[in-house]
């Protein structure tokens, strides 16, 4: 999820009386549920080499694990620096935990997924549940605080309910949310399968903004399909995309060259449905791999990697 939604989550768990816990508690709260996101800083080495680091180490078991003592460690530091006195370590240790991890709960929600066993296995783990920006989160999230700091503010002595019925009612539309793709995942199936088409893998990703619809990928086996569905409608498939695999790779020289370059190896790594369209142009030939969970053209601004092959290049690897 995005960084404001993190946000959210952290101020409206210390609003929901947690920051009593410990003097710093809010801020440790705010600190720990964005925390994982160190990892933001490999996007300095370039788009692709994020794609590889990211949720990842920083989201996985041992992070989560050492990150709340540090965290904890960093707040009693600075709050004896700060001759404030009387944080706290265990109490703050907790909520740092708390904190921390919530993060890789929210952001296994989204189609990105997260690597929850980092170092142990970079097994990728989805739930195909919200958009990594969902405003109806940010709204039940943001009105709950914001109700809960006013109460407070006001000396009202149940100023902890609205952050506690926000965090219930953001609970219960996640819940719905990944009632209502499941649902969706299964109507695509029954409609492809009685028309005799085979279904290994089906995705319905939530958009931003409408809850009920879903963009929809099909792996048919050769290629995919994809499309779009409205909860309580049909299916109504788009277009026929290639499956980028190594059979195809047989078919187009092109294809094979630019996969195997490091960028490419890693961009297709990531992605879940790695799809490519070639493009010819002159002395140059351009293969933009496509992973269609996020893009339906190489001019997309995520979810695409595009790389250039030469005549030259082509001419070498064909056998002489």
């Amino acid at each position: 999820m995005d960084n404001l939604c993190h946000t959210l989550v952290g101020a409206a768990l210390a609003q929901s009386g947690l920051k009593k816990r410990s003097p710093l508690g809010t801020a440790t709260l705010l600190i720990a549920a964005n925390l994982p996101d160190l990892d933001v800083i490999s996007l300095a080495w370039g788009n692709t080499a994020g794609l590889a680091f990211r949720r990842g180490w920083t989201h996985g078991v041992l992070a989560l694990s050492l990150s709340p003592f540090l965290l904890a460690a960093a707040m009693v530091g600075f709050d004896r620096v700060g001759k404030r006195g009387g944080a706290r370590f265990w109490p703050l240790v907790g909520l740092s935990a708390i904190g921390v991890g919530s993060h890789p709960l929210l952001d296994l929600l989204n189609t990105y997924g997260v690597r929850w066993l980092m170092p142990f296995s970079n097994r990728w783990y989805y739930g195909d549940t919200l958009f990594i920006v969902d405003i109806w989160v940010w709204l039940l999230l943001g009105a709950g605080v914001l109700m809960s700091m006013r109460r407070e503010r006001y000396g009202g002595s149940d100023w902890r309910l609205p952050a506690r019925a926000a965090l219930g009612a953001a609970t219960a539309y996640t819940m719905g949310m990944f009632m209502v793709g499941r649902l969706a995942v299964a109507q695509v199936r029954f409609e492809l399968n009685a028309a005799g088409v085979s279904t290994p893998r089906v995705l319905a990703s939530p958009i931003p903004v409408t809850p009920i619809d879903r963009d929809v990928v099909v792996d048919e086996g050769e290629g995919y399909l994809v499309g779009s569905i409205r909860v309580g409608g049909n299916f109504v498939p788009g277009s026929h995309w290639p499956k980028r695999a190594p059979s195809t790779d047989m078919d187009d020289p092109a294809v094979s060259m630019a996969a195997s370059t490091p960028a490419a190896a890693t961009f297709l790594w990531w992605a879940r449905y790695p799809s490519y369209i070639v493009d010819r142009r002159g002395n140059t030939t351009v293969v933009h791999f496509i992973d269609l969970r996020y893009a339906r053209s190489p001019e997309s601004s995520f979810g695409t990697l595009s790389v250039p092959i030469s005549s030259a290049q082509l001419a070498l690897s064909r056998p002489h």
